[in-house]
């Protein structure tokens, strides 16, 4: 493994969820590419560009929303 410091997984998490997140959304949005290389040039491209946009704001937002997530729930008590 990388032996990244703990302190910095906010950021491998954003990284890894924003990349896999752009790359199936880019697939999705590339269906309607006729062939297999001009399907696979223009995932590519497309992933790219969306997983640049999309990493600021995940790095962002994700704080935001676990804040915001653990408002809208509550702890579980044993019984």
């Amino acid at each position: 493994m990388l032996g990244i410091p703990r302190r910095y997984s906010h950021f491998v998490f954003g990284v890894l969820q924003s990349g896999l997140t752009s790359l199936i959304a880019a697939g999705i949005a590339s269906l309607p590419a006729d062939g297999a290389m001009l399907f696979a040039r223009h995932w590519m491209l497309s992933w790219l560009i969306a997983w640049a946009a999309m990493l600021p704001v995940v790095l962002l937002a994700a704080p935001a929303i676990r804040a915001f997530s653990l408002r809208l729930t509550r702890e579980e008590r044993g019984s």
